[in-house]
């Protein structure tokens, strides 16, 4: 690889960005009352030295602040999966604030148990509890886990994704310790007090970790989703429920990101059988929304602890959480968006994307991969893909992910800035795609000339 041809790819692409978007650059220079100058500091993750600033998102559209549109390929990393502003989530949410009125009154309507009883359909657990993020879901039912195991730690994988859930940013070191991620925040005890990690599509490493017996419950993505797309061997996944029931470990299947698998996400299409399952983001159509199922065994466990008070102070509660506007949102959603026939559409979009990649990359025979996970995709820097979390931090390289993510966009294409992933949403279009496939082609081409491409 050429370092100074990429670099001089960047800087090209980097003034182009700069000259492209003025107010966005601006509004970023003004923005002194914001810690790191965005309102959510991953904001600072997109590409170019400053994010894009919003005026408006309709459908996979964006327009910014300097009048440019953009197909939209990160969709909100999820949150947006059913679009930007759905009609039928809109309609049902100005609905409810306009003429039914009431948006947090601590009090349930009847949407409540009908989305209830279609994350049953779809996702199998029989009860259901409302939180307003996957996190929280995450966060609360990891508290539930413990008390009914009477078990003090939690088995993660390693470089997992689950929001900011302390207990599951632990990796393990050289040794097979368990030891913080690096880059973590102010953790609050030392990780291996409450945490164990595993890799994934590792069973002996689960094994190890559970033949402690200390372990109340493992929470897992059905495939690892944040540090770009690992898909699960054959067998590891019906292999770490038999693990878990072998050493009485709960296991926690959380589909926030992978239930572009499929309406019921991979629990439904890969025959899964969590104790517990975590949802979030996209199920509200971008209302701030999430949920956790549990079984009956589980629900009988927890009613077993007379001491526990889940209805006011035991940390499993949020005033807001199950509020009327957000099952409104869900029930929309669910209903009349993230249908059957809507996924359908999504995963063979999803398909013709990975295709084009695929063949841009054996034209040129340039050593990267393309992993496709129902409606989204994603390309790594790296061939053959990574197996685990720990391989595929290893294969990041920043600078040719820079390069292509302003690539992209300074011709009109957004892909989700954590990593390259492109997930497809209902108003998704074949010529979208293909857009992409073209740009993609015309990138790779500029490296390849350059004598930049990274891979390995």
């Amino acid at each position: 690889m050429n370092p100074a041809g990429l670099l001089a790819l960047l800087a090209e692409e980097t003034a182009t960005y700069e000259s492209r978007t003025p107010q966005s650059r601006r509004l970023f220079g003004e923005a002194d009352h914001l810690f790191g100058r965005v309102p959510m500091t991953w904001m600072n993750k997109w590409a170019g030295g400053y994010p894009i600033y919003l005026a408006q998102a309709h459908g996979n559209r964006i327009v910014d602040v300097d009048g440019h549109e953009y197909v939209d390929f990160a969709l909100g990393d999820t949150a947006a999966m059913a679009g930007h502003s759905p009609r039928p989530t809109i309609d049902a949410v100005q609905r409810r604030i306009a003429e039914d009125g009431g948006i947090t009154t601590m009090m349930p309507s009847a949407d409540a148990e009908w989305v209830a009883a279609e994350l049953t359909r779809r996702f199998g657990l029989p009860l259901w509890s409302f939180t307003l993020s996957a996190t929280d879901a995450n966060r609360w039912a990891l508290r539930l886990a413990r008390m009914a195991t009477g078990r003090s730690k939690v088995l993660s994988f390693a470089y997992c994704y689950h929001g900011s859930v302390d207990e599951t940013f632990a990796v393990r070191d050289g040794q097979g310790r368990t030891v913080i991620r690096s880059g973590g925040v102010g953790a609050p005890i030392e990780i291996s007090q409450t945490s164990r990690s595993a890799e994934f599509n590792d069973l002996a490493s689960v094994e190890e970790a559970l033949r402690h017996g200390d372990v109340a419950v493992c929470i897992t993505e059905p495939a690892l989703t944040n540090i770009g797309i690992v898909l699960p061997e054959p067998g590891f996944l019906e292999g770490l429920r038999e693990l878990c029931t072998r050493y009485g470990t709960l296991l926690l299947i959380d589909e926030t990101h992978t239930i572009s698998v499929g309406p019921g996400g991979a629990t439904t299409s890969w025959d899964l059988v969590p104790d517990i399952f975590v949802i979030g983001k996209s199920i509200g159509g971008g209302i701030p929304t999430g949920a956790y199922g549990i079984t009956r065994e589980l629900a009988d466990r927890i009613n077993t602890h007379a001491e526990a008070d889940l209805i006011d102070v035991g940390g499993v509660g949020g005033t807001l959480a199950g509020n009327v506007l957000t099952t409104a949102a869900m029930r929309a959603t669910l209903e009349e968006v993230l249908t059957p026939p809507a996924f359908d559409h999504m995963i063979s979009l999803a398909t013709h994307f990975r295709e084009g990649v695929e063949a841009t990359l054996s034209h040129y025979d340039i050593p990267w991969s393309i992993t496709q996970l129902g409606a989204r995709a994603e390309y790594r820097f790296i061939r053959p893909a990574p197996r685990n979390g720990t391989e595929s931090a290893a294969a990041g390289a920043p600078e040719t992910e820079e390069y292509l993510h302003l690539f992209m966009a300074n011709r009109g294409l957004l892909m989700t800035p954590f990593h390259n992933m492109a997930l497809m949403c209902p108003q998704t279009t074949l010529a979208d795609v293909e857009m992409h496939t073209s740009l993609f082609r015309e990138a790779v081409a500029k490296l390849v000339n350059a004598d930049a491409v990274h891979g390995r």
